[in-house]
């Protein structure tokens, strides 16, 4: 097998399987295909060529027989059968031990290797780029789950539907072209009658295919809600086992497979109905066609090499019809499910980099909001109308009641979302100027819902800087009192340390030590903005305490933002701002503010251990 390595390696490499595709994906069906398989359509139509020559010697093959069953029954000296036709038999046997070897192992390399190696790749990169432009809505108002199996569902139909469009409708359409050149060379009426059987065939497939597709589209439907459903109660698992509520995410579940089941049963009755249409009309095939040739010969017309001929030919042809037949509801069938793929995947991204937007550089770290206003497409929530200048350096404090707009404001500033009145600067730079991940790299977040990749604890610190030294990265978990805790990890495979797994979302860490090593993540990026989220809130007082230390050293230099509900995190802070209902209402000093007696006061005469009651006393 050594030596066929090489060839191997060159089959495999005909494509670029990552290949990025030009522009977005179109949302109607067959410019969508063209951009999935762009970059591969050159090997495809090679594939076609070769396995369209294999098809027509399925012809040659009956042809050759006729030829020797004329050959037998008209030889008069059977002793000198092999002398005198030596040449057909030579012919005849190179023809299988040669011609057709090299045709049909041509065509398996090329759709065993070369095409479903690289396309399915290809396709299901392009779609998870794709996929990772969108907003933080998009993925809001879906299921991971489903958006996921989407992914894969189509990447996996559009490479079944290649490769079976090249094995078996290329292939059987040169076999039957070539079947009635064979035939009108035989007799022009068995050609016709055969030409005839094909209409009524394709009058068949024409009835059938298209109802098959919309029942194949609304079964794949059916199964990424029941795979978005199931994922999403696993996900939230823990949830389900607290509220006792194992009975009611089974009926959840049940529900979607019910209808699942219902569209599965629905596709199964048309297929039964499909296939019994199928032998019948396969049945008249060769039945047609031998009777007519064996008029032709009762006429003197047609040899008994041309019966042998017909009947391979026709019996050829009734057996491929089964197999293209089902072959081809298949690929209706995929085809169903790449047009329900592509009617999730291929919205147009909802915010983009402006045309020309170029990566931003360093900055000192001055940010501006500039009358912003936002509310998500609704009538009131968000933000409206802040005016707000963070100097480089400087350490801002953001408090307020839930919903005043805090997080808005530094979901705006990481352009999760783009202001609807407005503008943000970066060192009076618009960052919606700047390219979405250059402006991301600058600023380091920590927020209270910290995320987690079911990866290792090293892979998830060093995606602050991937490129950090050990050292780096070790130093980092250290300043974040995360260290100790990593070194005690262990998984369900044995892998300890920074290598043990932390499960999906980090579901077997406490949520302190979740935020450990987010902190250490954003300790490792060390960028000149840092947004703090309530950042420490899952942390009791002596590791807050700690870690207070060596924000403050992580602080220096640079533009912080901090959200906080306990007061005491941000009383050291430069400047406070209050929020009320999406608004600024109070801004200063610690001191300042306590002295004003507003609503800042309020928050902190009403602190209890540290936190506010901060709806009882925004209703207040």
């Amino acid at each position: 097998m050594t030596m066929f390595r090489p060839v191997v390696r060159w089959l495999a490499g005909m494509i670029d399987a990552f290949a990025p595709a030009e522009g977005p994906p179109p949302a109607a069906l067959w410019p969508f295909i063209r951009w999935c398989l762009s970059g591969a359509w050159g090997v495809i139509i090679v594939a076609s060529v070769i396995s369209a020559l294999a098809g027509s010697l399925e012809v040659v093959t009956a042809w050759l027989l006729g030829l020797i069953v004329d050959s037998v029954s008209g030889a008069e000296d059977r002793a000198g059968y092999l002398a005198d036709n030596w040449p057909l038999l030579a012919v005849f046997i190179a023809f299988f031990l040669v011609a057709r070897p090299l045709a049909f192992g041509s065509s398996a390399a090329l759709n065993g290797i070369t095409l479903p190696t690289n396309i399915y790749p290809l396709i299901q990169s392009r779609l998870h780029r794709w996929t990772l432009g969108h907003a933080i809505t998009f993925f809001d108002n879906d299921f991971a789950g489903r958006i996921a199996q989407k992914q894969a569902q189509t990447a996996n139909a559009l490479t079944l539907t290649v490769n079976e469009t090249i094995n078996a409708v290329v292939f059987a359409v040169s076999s039957l072209i070539g079947s009635v050149l064979l035939l009108g060379a035989i007799d022009w009426r068995v050609a016709a009658l055969l030409a005839v059987w094909l209409v009524l065939y394709f009058w068949m497939i024409g009835w059938f295919l298209p109802r098959i597709r919309k029942r194949s589209a609304a079964r794949a439907g059916a199964r990424a809600m029941v795979t978005g459903q199931v994922v999403d109660t696993i996900t939230n698992v823990k949830t389900v086992k607290l509220f006792g509520h194992t009975e009611h995410e089974d009926r959840a579940a049940i529900s979607a497979l019910g209808t699942f089941r219902d569209r599965v049963l629905e596709f199964g009755a048309l297929s039964t109905g499909f296939r019994f249409a199928l032998m019948t009309v396969a049945g008249l095939l060769p039945a047609g066609l031998i009777l007519a040739t064996i008029l032709l010969w009762r006429q003197g017309v047609a040899t008994p090499g041309d019966i042998a001929a017909t009947g391979a030919v026709s019996m050829r042809i009734a057996q491929m019809t089964g197999w293209v037949s089902f072959t081809l509801m298949g690929i209706y069938s995929y085809i169903g499910e790449v047009e329900d793929g592509m009617r999730t995947l291929t919205p147009r991204h909802e915010l983009t980099d402006a045309e020309g937007a170029r990566p931003l550089g360093p900055i000192s770290g001055r940010i501006a909001f500039e009358d912003v206003s936002f509310a998500y497409g609704q009538e009131s929530g968000g933000v409206d109308g802040i005016d707000l200048v963070v100097e480089p350096g400087e350490k801002l404090g953001l408090v307020g009641a839930s919903g005043a707009g805090k997080s808005t404001l530094a979901a705006l500033l990481m352009r999760l979302y783009d202001p609807e009145q407005g503008r943000i600067t970066l060192d009076g730079t618009d960052i919606r100027e700047v390219t979405q991940d250059s402006l991301r790299q600058q600023i380091a977040m920590v927020t209270q819902e910290t995320a987690m990749f079911n990866r290792s604890a090293r892979d998830n610190i060093l995606y602050g800087r991937p490129d950090a030294t050990e050292d780096e990265m070790v130093a980092a978990a250290k300043r974040a009192e995360a260290d100790d805790f990593i070194r005690d990890l262990a998984d369900h495979k044995g892998r300890t340390g920074y290598e043990a797994y932390l499960g999906e979302r980090g579901v077997k860490l406490s949520g302190g030590q979740r935020q450990r090593i987010a902190l250490a993540r954003a300790f490792l990026k060390d960028a000149p903005v840092l947004v703090l989220d309530e950042a420490t809130s899952a942390l009791d007082s002596e590791v807050e305490a700690s870690i207070q230390a060596a924000l403050s050293q992580v602080m220096e230099g640079k533009t912080v933002i901090a959200i906080a509900h306990r007061l005491s995190t941000i009383a050291a802070m430069d400047r406070i701002l209050v929020m009320d209902r999406g608004r600024i209402v109070e801004q200063g000093t610690h001191q300042e503010l306590l002295d004003s007696g507003g609503l800042y006061a309020r928050y902190w005469n009403r602190q209890s251990g540290g936190f506010i009651g901060l709806d009882q006393a925004a209703a207040e």
